[in-house]
């Protein structure tokens, strides 16, 4: 009979007791005194993010010709029409109106979150402040129509200024000796300029028809006048009847 061996290799091994007490939490670092703040910023809505970061107005008064378009502003919650003369200045960057006649004829405004600083032509801060709302209205020249933002601002002499970025965008065609303005090159978005385009298509190609009609027609006879005789063709003709 085999010797019994009286090792066991699996005994149990040997456990140490759990301390059982409930031991103290550890204090945590507070969050709130290191982590930077990350507030959540309201959200702009797409209107707003559309508008420029800062805008530029013409301080100087303007010398000679200035072009003055009369235009009509329809507002969008309302539909109310205003008739406003508007200065096509080039050396602004943003399309205003101005804060006094926005009050007067009681315009609701839209307030954005973030003020929009204005500059003047030389880079100066402009002493009038910053841009804090804006009109959202229906602008209408003529057959040209459109909508638009304008930023409320004090303007002085003027009550709207449409600027290089608004003549940029739609290229009007101005004569400066009559001060028209026409608006037959705007971007598909505005309505009504179309109007124009057919209008001038439609005189030219009536321009072309008769110029071609021209061309194509009989030629004119040369009759080279005689130093002699100096009496009209048509006179010895009817001088020729009579003998007859």
């Amino acid at each position: 009979m085999p010797r019994l061996l009286l090792v066991n290799r699996f005994a149990v091994l040997d456990i140490e007791e759990v301390n059982t007490d409930i031991s103290e939490p550890i204090d945590a670092p507070s969050l709130s005194s290191s982590a930077p703040d990350r507030t959540m910023q309201p959200r702009k809505p797409k209107w707003e993010k559309k508008l420029p970061k800062q805008l530029s107005v013409n301080t100087l008064d303007a010398c000679g010709m200035l072009i003055i378009l009369p235009i009509e502003v329809s507002t969008t919650d309302t539909s109310e029409v205003h008739s406003v003369k508007a200065l096509l200045d080039s050396g602004a960057t943003g399309n205003f109106i101005d804060r006094d006649f926005v009050r007067t004829k009681g315009i609701n405004t839209r307030s954005i979150s973030r003020p929009i600083p204005v500059y003047n032509v030389d880079g100066s801060p402009n002493e009038a402040g910053q841009i804090s709302e804006v009109v959202d209205v229906v602008l209408r020249y003529k057959t040209h129509s459109e909508r638009t933002l304008l930023a409320v601002f004090s303007l002085g002499k003027q009550n709207m200024i449409l600027s290089y970025t608004w003549l940029k965008d739609h290229n009007p065609e101005v004569n400066w000796q009559t001060g028209e303005v026409q608006m037959n090159r705007c971007p598909p978005r505005c309505e009504g300029c179309c109007v124009i385009r057919k209008e001038q298509a439609l005189r030219k190609q009536m321009e072309t028809r008769a110029l071609n009609a021209c061309r194509s027609g009989p030629l004119l006879e040369y009759v080279e006048d005689s130093e002699e005789d100096e009496t009209p063709v048509w006179t010895q003709e009817a001088e020729y009847e009579q003998g007859d």
